[in-house]
């Protein structure tokens, strides 16, 4: 993959942990782990190789199994390679699942597959170089584009986003995130110079989990504010959603804690009205989306199409679930 430039670091590397979870009827269900850093990939593998002793002889009932492994890691916390761990073993019981009843995902929990508009990404690459990415997106058809923003001074954020809304047209939806780079008070005055850029939204201007800082930002400027992706399992997104921390909200289907925590996060978020859109695993995410009653847009991103055997198919610039759960080369 070619480095993934944010006003926090860049992302240069994939790191990817596979999960092949085998039923005693030799059903295969799989899962994908991303751990940011090459730091954290034996750790992580290591953990979901140490669960196996938990599985062997249970139903396969990911919501049950969630519940026992919750409990189980209650005092050490379910949050970092904890939470990752665990949610590649819910994401990979819940395929092994559909494909033992023949059906998707989105089947077997009572949905239909439903075409999400997808957005492309763009990173912290400057006013020419974001916008040609952004332009290229736009040819292929999707209907967003999301940029990396927050440079060292505000007139620099204003000349990429005017750079790729003169490349991308004004049919294109432009969205922009700070990964987390500004106090609330910095945010606030850069967001107020934002508010009539015509951005679908921002995404995280200061830290994932200061919902009182995002509160403010939010009750102080006009664009919405997107926040989510950070936030480990239902209970954040309770939390964030209590503070008035976001206008919509973006969930991971690692972080959140595989499907099961998708589903619980979903249905808070459908309750209060708050769109969601997903953060990577574009396979998986839009089925799940599918199931969202709120659903809003699906980040695609390719970084992990050469290991698929099927990568999520995207016509006029909408993200079509496939049937079938992920499967390997």
């Amino acid at each position: 993959m070619q480095p993934h430039r944010t006003a926090s670091g860049a992302v240069t590397e994939s790191p990817l942990v596979l999960t092949d979870l085998v039923t005693d009827d030799g059903i295969i269900g799989h899962s994908i782990v991303f751990t940011y850093t090459a730091d954290a990939l034996e750790p992580t593998a290591s953990f979901i190789r140490n669960l196996e002793p938990l599985l062997k002889g249970e139903p396969l009932a990911p919501a049950e199994i969630e519940h026992k492994l919750a409990r189980r890691f209650r005092l050490l916390g379910t949050q970092g390679l904890v939470g990752m761990a665990l949610a590649g073993i819910d994401m990979a019981l819940w395929d092994a699942l559909a494909r033992t009843h023949g059906v998707s995902l989105v089947r077997l929990l009572g949905g239909i597959e439903k075409p999400i508009p997808a957005y492309g990404a763009v990173g912290y690459d400057g006013a020419a170089a974001s916008a040609h990415a952004a332009e290229d997106w736009a040819k292929r058809g999707f209907k967003g584009v999301k940029a990396k923003i927050g440079y060292p001074e505000l007139k620099e954020d204003l000349e990429v986003i005017r750079a790729i809304r003169s490349a991308v047209g004004p049919g294109v939806a432009i969205m922009v995130d700070y990964n987390q780079s500004l106090t609330p008070v910095a945010a606030i005055e850069r967001l107020r110079a934002l508010d009539h850029e015509g951005l679908t939204w921002v995404e995280e201007p200061t830290l994932a989990h200061d919902y009182e800082g995002h509160a403010s930002i939010a009750r102080e400027v006009k664009v919405p504010i997107q926040c989510g992706e950070n936030w480990w399992g239902a209970l954040d997104v309770r939390h964030a959603i209590s503070a008035q921390a976001s206008d919509y909200i973006m969930l991971d289907a690692m972080k959140i804690g595989g499907v099961t925590g998708w589903l619980r996060a979903a249905a808070l978020a459908e309750v209060h009205g708050i769109p969601v859109s997903s953060h990577l695993w574009p396979e998986l995410s839009a089925q799940l989306l599918s199931l969202t009653g709120t659903a809003h847009w699906l980040e695609y991103a390719d970084w992990w199409n050469s290991i698929l055997a099927e990568p999520l198919p995207i016509e006029n610039g909408m993200a079509i679930p496939q049937p079938a759960g992920i499967n390997w080369k």
